[in-house]
């Protein structure tokens, strides 16, 4: 059997979860967990202060497996979410093979992948000397909203269809 390329990027095993959920009130300021947070088209997260500011940076994303490379890279045992300044972290789906892809949160809310989430120089006042070249290849990536709604801890990640 013959698999075209299109075939295989559009085929994933399974679907991910939500395993953490944070805004940012304040730009340079701290993160907050949140257990569940409103999503909308024009703001992105309700309370983060990306609010409004992008339509290709309303969220970011991580995915969790790459928290225990980074951790593994920093000599630290794990690493806070918190620390990485994202504000979602995804487990169980591979974010990078999200490029031009739609998909879901929840029942209701779909995010678009715009890019990838380079680190930043926070990453080496964060993780300490040398974090920001561990963070390199395992930042995530940046999403805008389709469909706004409200996503929860735990919630399925599917993802949509492949756009051209």
């Amino acid at each position: 059997m013959n698999t075209t390329l299109a075939e295989l990027q559009n085929n994933f095993p399974r679907s991910g979860r939500l395993a953490w959920i944070s805004i940012r009130p304040v730009r340079r300021g701290p993160v907050q967990a949140v257990s569940e947070v409103d999503v909308s088209t024009d703001k992105g997260l309700i309370g983060d202060h990306y609010s409004g500011r992008s339509g290709n940076r309303h969220v970011t994303l991580i995915q969790a497996e790459h928290l225990t490379a980074v951790a593994a890279l920093t000599g630290y045992p794990e690493v806070d979410p918190g620390l990485l300044r994202r504000n979602l972290v995804v487990a169980g789906i591979n974010l990078l093979a999200l490029k031009n892809q739609r998909f879901q949160i929840g029942p209701d809310v779909i995010l678009e992948t715009t890019g990838e989430c380079h680190p930043c120089s926070r990453m080496e006042t964060n993780l300490g000397p040398g974090g920001y070249n561990a963070m390199r290849g395992h930042g995530g990536i940046t999403a805008r909203v389709i469909q706004g709604g409200t996503i929860r801890l735990g919630d399925e990640v599917t993802v949509q269809s492949r756009q051209s």
